[in-house]
């Protein structure tokens, strides 16, 4: 059962601290105050400074359908939360992040996080980090708290011709012609680009931590620190996804998280890393040894159980799929293994008191809010049911004939919205929403070319 919990308003202490940021930043002249919806987007309004302090002590106001429209942000043609409900509203109220900072636009803005509850109170369970509360909420009832990290991988693209292709590098004025993996020099080729981003992170309180130049072309990928707080790490990953984004068009190109913007090369994955610690802060899955404790088993047992129904949040769109094929560097197969970027989870080596799972599934096309809930869900799910793994692999995940995920939306569709371990991790109405959203587009996006279907993509996800 999915816990419960009541939103308590935003406290005074937190109602002022707030406040004060645009006390200390007279210059901004307007905020935007923002939830993600089921695709990860951004929706919400622009709002004059001056009634700022309405927004913070009494939150705003928009359809609970507005956080489950498609990607092309229409309303869901069979919900129930639109004409059969009189498209009734929600109650957004601010996040604990409070106020910060907008770098990629020209003017003095505010972005102020929100999230969803219906009239009465409760939150509303169509809110994708509620959902992920939700979940966390079941960790902290066993003292329990998850400890993750995610590695977001884009591309950097010129988009202005009829073909994508790496932008000119501003430090040169030539494009690269391959990939060049932990390349040093093609990260100094967009050291402007990458200095104000980490610049950017820094005013935003995004951790931020290396970057690297990956396989593919006009590739990277940037790790943010790990995090004692999973809702802190999710609103990480969101709001960077959103600053990687607006800052790149601010420099004359495109980023994008798309699975997979070229046929030639690697797609975006987003990985996951997570520990639990327990009441003493202790990490359960440390055994003072390589293999790790029978709690990580259990939460390993519980992801791979997950994983085939999971897979419509690991790889949510048309374009997901073209990633997910074998020898292309996203896992593919149900497997797990100790040190093997091969499998689907990973256990890395290191020092025990650092012991965690990798979840290597997901492309960077997700909402992160969505992928930490069937994480973190899964991995309690085991864990509960002191469930057994099959033995690790070693070797090549792909050529083993093991099973694998689902290999097409349809599929995946149907998976999700059937599935008994879904139904543990997820609430009814968020099963429900995201399974009409997703065969919608399914149904309009098979209209569209390749190429339509990349213009679609490119800045959305």
């Amino acid at each position: 059962m999915q816990a419960q919990a009541t939103d308590q308003g935003t406290a005074p202490m937190n109602r002022n601290m707030m406040l004060n940021y645009l006390r200390k930043h007279p210059e901004v002249r307007t905020i935007r105050v923002a939830a993600a919806d089921l695709n990860g987007q951004p929706r919400g309004k622009r709002v004059p400074t001056r009634f700022a302090d309405k927004v913070v002590e009494n939150g705003t106001r928009f359809p609970l359908s507005v956080l489950n429209l498609d990607i092309w942000g229409e309303d869901i043609d069979d919900s129930p939360l639109v004409f059969e409900s009189g498209d009734r509203d929600g109650v957004l109220r601010p996040t604990e992040r409070g106020f910060m900072p907008m770098p990629w636009l020209e003017g003095a803005s505010a972005l102020l996080p929100i999230w969803m509850f219906r009239e009465n109170g409760q939150p509303y369970e169509g809110d994708p980090r509620q959902a992920l509360r939700a979940v966390v909420d079941r960790f902290k009832a066993k003292g329990l708290t998850p400890v993750v990290a995610v590695e977001l991988e884009f591309f950097l693209i010129d988009d202005s011709g009829r073909n994508l292709q790496v932008p000119i590098s501003p430090r040169s004025g030539k494009r690269r012609k391959a990939a060049e993996t932990l390349s040093i020099r093609a990260l100094d080729a967009f050291d402007t680009f990458f200095t104000d981003l980490y610049d950017a992170c820094e005013a935003m309180d995004i951790p931020a931590d290396t970057a690297i130049s990956e396989a593919g072309l006009g590739q990277f990928e940037v790790n943010l620190m790990h995090q004692e707080d999973a809702m802190r790490a999710a609103d990480d990953a969101w709001l960077f996804k959103m600053l990687v984004k607006g800052l790149a068009r601010a420099h004359g190109f495109a980023a994008s998280f798309m699975a997979k913007p070229y046929d030639d090369y690697p797609g975006n994955g987003l990985h996951s890393h997570f520990s639990v610690l327990d009441r003493e802060g202790n990490n359960i899955f440390d055994d003072d040894g390589n293999r790790g404790t029978d709690t990580l088993r259990h939460a390993v047992a519980g992801c791979l159980d997950a994983m085939h129904d999971s897979t419509l949040i690991f790889a949510p769109h048309a374009n997901s799929y073209d990633r997910l094929v074998p020898d292309a560097h996203a896992p593919t197969a149900i497997c797990w293994a100790y040190e093997n970027r091969t499998a689907a989870i990973r256990v890395p080596s290191g020092p025990p008191a650092a012991r965690r799972i990798e979840h290597r599934v997901a492309g960077g096309d997700v909402n992160p809010y969505l992928v930490l809930t069937a994480i973190l869900g899964a991995a309690l799910n085991g864990m509960e049911d002191t469930k057994e793994p099959p033995e690790p692999i070693t070797g090549n995940a792909y050529a083993l004939g093991l099973p694998r995920v689902p290999d097409n939306w349809q599929d995946a569709i149907d998976a999700f919205e059937n599935s008994p371990q879904i139904a543990r991790i997820f609430s009814p109405e968020m099963i429900r929403n995201l399974t009409l959203t997703k065969r919608q587009e399914l149904h309009y996006m098979g209209e569209l070319t390749p190429t339509e279907q990349v213009e679609i993509y490119l800045d959305t996800v």
